[in-house]
């Protein structure tokens, strides 16, 4: 390397490491360091002489350095600076001349006049083609922010980055164009993809903050699918509950008939009457309590458009819709999902019947195990009170003791 870019690249590297404002997370000594690989890569494309080399790497490393001083006309300050560093250097003043002359045609919105200031403004826009574009885009705009130059929104800054790469921005160098344009074209790209999903949720949060007021709070949501859940938990229980007594009951009929009711014939076993009945009508009355209990309540299962505008039916119930056509009901539906009122109004009578459903189901339940409870004691009372007084007498024959 040219004793004279080692020297800029050193100073450069001193200056912007240490002296470089923490505000400028863009402009700093990673974006020069990034120019000035571009600038390489650029001159060997375009197979630049050793002179012009030496001008345009110089010219890389000053180009920013400015922003040490203002960050208004910074290229005149970078300028200012590489001319008082070259002159240090014994550099004739043609040299100088033509490397302030490359640092400022890098302002905004220059026309390079010669193929060296077309590589100097390539190089420094090369990062448009870089596939971490949009993410060094928005260190630039922190640091506008941070410098109270510019407060925009990320929508705002993306419309401008679209609009820069597309009518502003262009590469020079045939170089540029045949490697870093395609990569360019991919960043406008991904901007578009990104400000059109933008949109969309923009367009969703406006659609949340208007509805804002009329979504319920998360909790009386959670309050309605707990209570319903649990309803239907309770429900499963009464049905298993009612299913067991039911079972068992059939199971005692069943063996009574079978074993003692064929012993009444005998009229030695009449003392088994009473328990025996007892025991039967009690396992009977049990078992229709349960059936009663499990025993399904369905109503008309019609409704009319009154009752939809009144709010007067559930049709969350299928009691009430399950004789209607499908087209009625989906007109019904949609009344319902248009008012937020009538959809809680329908949950809250949907807990509430549950709730007279299950209240009759355990009703009946406790006076079913009561009976049955009671069955079983009167029915062992009354059969051990038989054997006492009625039961047949057990006499017992001794064998007789031979006389001598």
């Amino acid at each position: 390397m040219d004793s004279i870019v080692a020297k800029a690249e050193a100073f450069i590297t001193d200056k912007l490491g240490s002296e470089i404002d923490e505000k400028y997370l863009y402009h700093n000594l990673r974006h020069t360091q990034r120019v000035v690989k571009s600038a390489k890569e650029l001159m060997e494309g375009e197979e630049v002489n050793t002179n012009d080399w030496k001008k345009l790497m110089v010219a890389a490393w000053f180009h920013d350095v400015g922003y040490l001083k203002s960050n208004e006309d910074h290229e005149s300050h970078s300028c200012q600076m590489a001319r008082d560093f070259l002159k240090s250097e014994s550099c004739d003043e043609e040299f100088i001349d033509d490397v302030c002359g490359l640092i400022l045609a890098t302002k905004m919105n220059y026309e390079p006049k010669n193929h060296l200031e077309e590589i100097m403004r390539d190089a420094d826009s090369s990062h448009f083609a870089k596939k971490s574009f949009i993410q060094t885009s928005e260190l630039l705009r922190e640091e506008l922010r941070n410098l109270g130059l510019r407060d925009c929104t990320t929508e705002d800054w993306r419309e401008e980055n679209i609009h820069l790469l597309r009518v502003k921005h262009k590469f020079y160098t045939d170089f540029a164009k045949e490697n870093w344009q395609s990569e360019k074209d991919k960043n406008i790209r991904r901007l578009v993809k990104a400000k059109k999903k933008g949109k969309k949720l923009i367009k969703k949060e406006k659609l949340k903050a208007k509805y804002k007021g009329q979504i319920p709070d998360r909790g009386v949501q959670t309050l309605y699918r707990v209570t319903l859940r649990n309803h239907i938990k309770l429900s499963d229980i009464a049905d298993t509950k009612a299913n067991i007594l039911l079972s068992v009951n059939a199971i005692i009929i069943s063996l009574s008939l079978a074993n003692l009711v064929p012993k009444l014939d005998n009229p030695s076993n009449d003392y088994l009457i009473y328990p025996t009945f007892i025991f039967i009508l009690f396992s009977i009355v049990s078992m229709i309590m349960s059936i009663l209990a499990t025993k399904p309540n369905v109503t008309s299962g019609e409704f009319t458009e009154e009752d939809v505008k009144t709010k007067k039916v559930n049709l969350l119930f299928f009691g009430n819709f399950h004789k209607m056509k499908l087209e009625k009901y989906q007109w019904a539906i949609k009344e319902v999902i248009k008012d937020q009122d009538y959809i809680y109004s329908s949950l809250t009578k949907d807990l509430y019947y549950l709730g007279v459903v299950l209240e009759r189901k355990y009703r009946l339940l406790r006076w079913t195990y009561t009976v049955f409870m009671i069955g079983m004691i009167l029915s062992v009372i009354v059969f051990g009170v038989a054997l006492k007084f009625y039961g047949p007498e057990q006499v017992i024959d001794l064998p007789e003791i031979p006389q001598k």
